[in-house]
């Protein structure tokens, strides 16, 4: 489990596509305290299982379901990657509680500089569509987020310039995609009411 509160970026040093998986090779410099071979580390808010650790340099195999399903499968070398170590007992959970497996990826379709922040525009899913909900939870590439402005079309997301200086959304420009978890608590909710109305129907 994880906050969405990301520690910071790492670059991606190697890629080696396999038959049925790609190897991940980050460098993980200043995240390496008590890391293990099997720990899991969220890169870009994918929950990944740490392979082998020879130095800095920490590897990570990404299966075809994962590659399918999220931005994994478009890093190149020297790509960054946001960053968190899974949540531990008495951690501070500062942000929301995010499983690290992600639904989907949406493309953004429009940003916008605000001040020191950044407005941006992400597509809203069909399928994420009822769990998008103005002043939600939304995880975009591992960071714990509120939503802003929803319409079937698109959400807004406003990023702080604390946000921008410690995660890699300042790269990310129009056209380019982002992976998306869905608030666990508002999915049950969701889907419990939806429910509760198919059976009064």
């Amino acid at each position: 489990m994880y906050t969405g509160i990301v520690a910071g970026t790492a670059p991606v040093t190697e890629i080696k596509d396999e038959e049925i998986i790609r190897c991940l090779t980050v460098n993980l410099e200043k995240y390496l305290e008590d890391l293990e071979i099997g720990a899991s580390v969220a890169l870009d808010g994918v929950c990944m299982t740490v392979v082998s650790i020879d130095g800095n340099l920490v590897k990570f195999d990404a299966i075809e379901e994962t590659l399918n399903r999220t931005t994994l499968g478009k890093l190149e070398v020297g790509t960054l990657v946001n960053i968190e170590r899974s949540l531990k007992m008495g951690d501070e959970i500062g942000g929301h509680m995010i499983s690290g497996h992600v639904w989907m990826i949406a493309k953004i379709i429009d940003r916008k500089e605000r001040g020191k922040g950044i407005d941006f525009l992400i597509e809203n899913p069909p399928d994420a569509r009822p769990y998008i909900l103005e002043k939600g939870f939304i995880s975009i590439d591992g960071m714990s987020l509120t939503i802003g402005k929803v319409t079937d079309d698109f959400f807004s997301l406003h990023i702080i310039p604390e946000t921008l200086r410690v995660t890699t959304i300042s790269n990310k420009k129009v056209g380019d995609y982002v992976n998306i978890e869905i608030d666990s608590r508002t999915q049950a909710v969701v889907d419990t009411i939806r429910k509760s109305m198919d059976v009064k129907k």
